[in-house]
C-alpha cells in the first residue's frame, strides 16, 4: 500500500479490499513517522531538487509526513486484511517501529532497499525469529553478503531476497532479473522481485526465472494521485499480475520431451500415409494414389519412399489408412 491511502483510513481499507478481490496473497504497509525518518529541514540534502524525481520540490520531512501510515491505523488495516484471507505485515524503518509491530504480532518483516545496510535494524528484526524479506536494491555483493550474514547470525531462519531497482519508476532495461537465480544460488534462500516498473511483464519474467515472491505498489486509481501512484498498479492490473504470474509458475514444469498424457489424443492429428484414390489388387503404389495427410492413423510419412513401387495386397478404398499388412 505504501502511502497510496492519501491520508484516509477509509481509502486504506478500500485498498485492502481491492487487493483481496484481485487475488493478492499479502498486504504490506510501511511503519515510520517523519521524525523517525529524517529532520525537519528545508535546505541542502534535506530538500529534493532533482527535476527527474516524482517528489521534486518537496523536503524529505514533508514527503514522509504525507506518505506515512498513522500507527493507530495499522491494527484495523491488518485486521481487515486477515479477515479477507491475506497475510498482513510491514516494513519497519527503525527499532521503535519493530517494537510496535511486535505488539501487533506481525507474521513477517520486510527490509526496504534503502535500509538493507542498516545492520542494527536488521539484527533487531532478525532477533524476532520471524521470516524476513529484504530488498537488494543498490547493495553491492559484499554489502549483501554482510546483510545476509548479519540476519542469519541474529536469528533469521526464513529469508527471501528481492531483486530490486531503487528508482521510481524503474525501467525494464534496469531491472536485470537474470540476477534472481544467481541470488538463490549464492545465498541458498527464496528469491523474488520488488518491481517498480510499469505493467506486469518484469514480474512474469522474474517468476519464470524462479521468483517465488513479487512485490508491487498498489493503488485504487493512479489518476487520483498519491506519493507512489505513478508507478503503482490499479485493481485490474493487480488481478492480471496475480493471474499471469500464477500461469508463469505453473508453466515451468520440468525438462520433458515427447507427448504428455494430455497430448496423447492429439497424436491422431499428425500426418500419415493414406490411399487417396481407389486401388485394385496388385496396383502399384505411387504419388498419385498415396499421400501423407491428416489424421495420423496410417503409416508414418517417413515410410513413403519404402512404400512407393510396391503393390496393394487387396483392393483399397480411397481414405484407407495404410498398414504394412495391406502391402505385398
Amino acid at each position: 500500500m505504501s502511502g497510496n491511502h492519501n491520508q484516509s483510513l477509509e481509502r486504506a481499507l478500500q485498498i485492502v479490499e481491492a487487493a483481496a478481490r484481485a487475488g493478492a496473497h499479502a498486504l504490506k504497509l510501511q511503519t515510520y513517522t517523519a521524525e523517525t525518518m529524517t529532520l525537519d529541514l528545508n535546505h541542502g540534502e534535506f530538500f529534493i531538487e532533482d527535476a527527474n524525481s516524482l517528489w521534486a520540490g518537496s523536503t524529505l520531512y514533508a514527503l514522509y509526513q504525507q506518505a506515512y501510515t498513522p500507527w493507530d491505523w495499522h491494527a484495523p488495516i491488518f485486521r481487515r486484511a486477515r479477515e479477507l484471507g491475506m497475510l498482513a505485515f510491514s516494513t519497519p524503518f527503525d527499532e521503535s517501529a519493530v517494537d510496535f509491530l511486535e505488539s501487533l504480532d506481525v507474521p513477517a518483516y520486510k527490509i526496504a532497499s534503502f535500509e538493507n545496510t542498516d545492520l542494527p535494524l536488521i539484527r533487531k528484526v532478525a532477533a524476532t525469529g520471524k521470516p524476513m524479506i529484504i530488498s537488494t536494491g543498490m547493495a553491492s555483493l559484499a554489502e549483501l553478503d554482510e546483510t545476509v550474514r548479519t540476519a542469519r547470525e541474529a536469528g533469521c531462519r526464513d529469508l527471501v531476497l528481492l531483486k530490486c531497482t531503487s528508482t521510481y519508476p524503474a525501467s525494464p532495461e534496469n531491472s536485470n532479473v537474470r540476477t534472481i537465480p544467481h541470488l538463490r544460488e549464492l545465498f541458498g534462500c527464496e528469491v523474488g522481485l520488488s518491481d517498480h516498473t510499469l505493467g506486469v511483464g518484469a514480474s512474469v519474467a522474474a517468476v519464470a526465472l524462479g521468483a517465488s515472491v513479487v512485490e508491487k505498489h498498489f493503488t485504487l486509481s493512479r489518476a487520483e494521485g498519491g506519493v507512489d501512484a505513478a508507478f503503482s498498479l490499479e485493481p485490474a492490473e493487480l488481478a492480471s499480475l496475480v493471474e499471469e504470474t500464477a500461469r508463469a509458475w505453473q508453466s515451468l514444469g520440468q525438462v520433458r520431451y515427447g507427448a504428455t498424457q494430455a497430448e496423447q489424443a492429439s497424436k491422431r492429428f499428425r500426418r500419415s500415409l493414406y490411399v487417396v484414390r481407389d486401388m485394385a489388387v496388385g496396383e502399384v503404389f505411387d504419388t498419385s494414389n498415396v499421400r501423407a495427410i491428416r489424421p495420423g492413423l496410417g503409416l508414418a510419412p517417413k515410410h513413403l519412399e519404402s512404400l512407393l513401387g510396391r503393390k496393394a495386397r487387396q483392393p483399397l478404398k480411397r481414405g484407407t489408412a495404410l498398414d504394412w499388412s495391406l502391402v505385398e
